[in-house]
C-alpha cells in the first residue's frame, strides 16, 4: 500500500453475515487459508469475527473494519473505533475506512480523527470507501496520513475505469466490493463462456479478472464450497484478450451506492 504496509489481495468479506453463521464463515476462512477478514460496525458481526480470530496469531492476520457515516464527527470516530476493537478482542485494525462519505460533516475533521487513532496505534493505514473521483481528491488534499484504499463497488457490470485509473496514478489501491454484484454478474453470458473455457466457476472468472485490474477483492459467501472455489485464483491466469473482452461488457448494474445527500447527509 501507499504507506509500505502490504494487504493480502483476497479478502473474506462479512457484509450480512450476522450470529453463528458469521463466525463460522470466518472460522472456515482462516482454515482454508484467508488472512484478510473486512468488517464494518455496522455489520454487527464484529464480536463473532472476535471469537473466530481469538485462537490465531494476530500479526498473520489482516482485519478491516469501518466507521459508519453517523460517527464522523472527531470523537465519534476515536470512540468506534475503540468499540471495534474491544469488539474484535484486538489492539489494533490493520486498515480503518471511512465507510460512506458525509457532506454534514467536514471530512478534515474525520481524517485528523484517523491520523490520531494511528499516532496512538490503534490503526495500521486508513482509508475510505464508496468514494468516487472528486472526493478522492478531496480526502488525498486534506489528510496529512496517507489514503490507502479507497474500497466500492466493482465488478464486470460496474468496471469503474475512471476510478481505477486515478487510484493507480495517486497510488491509492482499490478494493472491490460487492465483486460478484451479489452473483447477478455469475449469470452474464461471457462469464459463463470463459467459465466453460478455462474450467472455472463464474465467480472465479470474475475474481480473477478483479487480480488482473490490480483490484483487492473481498467476496462475501454463506457456503463453505464457494469459499474455497473463490480461493483458487493464484496459480492460474486469463489470457489478455479475454481481461479485455470482460472490459468491453456492455451491461451496467448497481447493487448499490446509496444516494448519501439524502441518506447520510442528515
Amino acid at each position: 500500500m501507499k504507506d509500505g504496509k502490504k494487504i493480502p489481495a483476497l479478502g473474506f468479506g462479512t457484509w450480512n453475515l450476522t450470529g453463528d453463521i458469521s463466525q463460522k464463515m470466518v472460522e472456515k476462512a482462516l482454515e482454508l487459508g484467508y488472512t484478510h477478514i473486512d468488517t464494518a460496525e455496522s455489520y454487527g458481526n464484529e464480536s463473532q469475527i472476535g471469537e473466530a480470530i481469538k485462537e490465531y496469531d494476530r500479526s498473520n492476520l489482516f482485519i478491516t473494519s469501518k466507521v459508519s457515516p453517523s460517527n464522523l464527527h472527531y470523537e465519534d470516530v476515536l470512540s468506534s473505533c475503540e468499540s471495534s476493537l474491544k469488539r474484535l478482542g484486538t489492539s489494533y485494525l490493520d486498515l480503518y475506512l471511512i465507510h460512506w462519505p458525509n457532506e454534514a460533516i467536514s471530512l478534515r475533521e474525520t481524517l485528523w480523527a484517523m491520523k490520531k487513532l494511528q499516532e496512538k496505534g490503534l490503526v495500521k493505514s486508513i482509508g475510505v470507501s464508496n468514494f468516487g473521483i472528486n472526493q478522492l481528491k478531496i480526502a488525498v488534499a486534506v489528510s496529512e496520513a496517507p489514503i490507502c484504499v479507497n474500497q466500492v463497488e466493482f465488478h464486470p457490470w460496474l468496471y469503474k475505469k475512471e476510478l481505477l485509473e486515478f487510484s493507480k496514478e495517486k497510488d491509492i489501491l482499490l478494493t472491490a466490493s460487492a465483486p460478484l454484484a451479489r452473483t447477478r454478474v455469475l449469470q452474464d453470458e461471457l462469464i459463463q463462456k470463459l467459465a466453460k473455457k478455462y474450467d472455472k466457476t463464474p465467480a472465479q472468472i470474475t475474481l480473477r479478472w478483479e487480480f488482473q485490474k490490480g483490484v483487492v477483492t473481498i467476496p462475501k459467501t454463506s457456503s463453505e464450497d464457494h469459499l474455497e472455489d473463490n480461493f483458487q485464483l493464484f496459480d492460474w491466469k486469463l489470457d489478455p484478450e479475454d481481461v479485455e473482452k470482460i472490459d468491453n461488457i456492455q451491461k451496467t448494474e448497481r447493487c448499490y451506492e446509496l444516494n448519501f445527500k439524502a441518506e447520510w447527509a442528515v
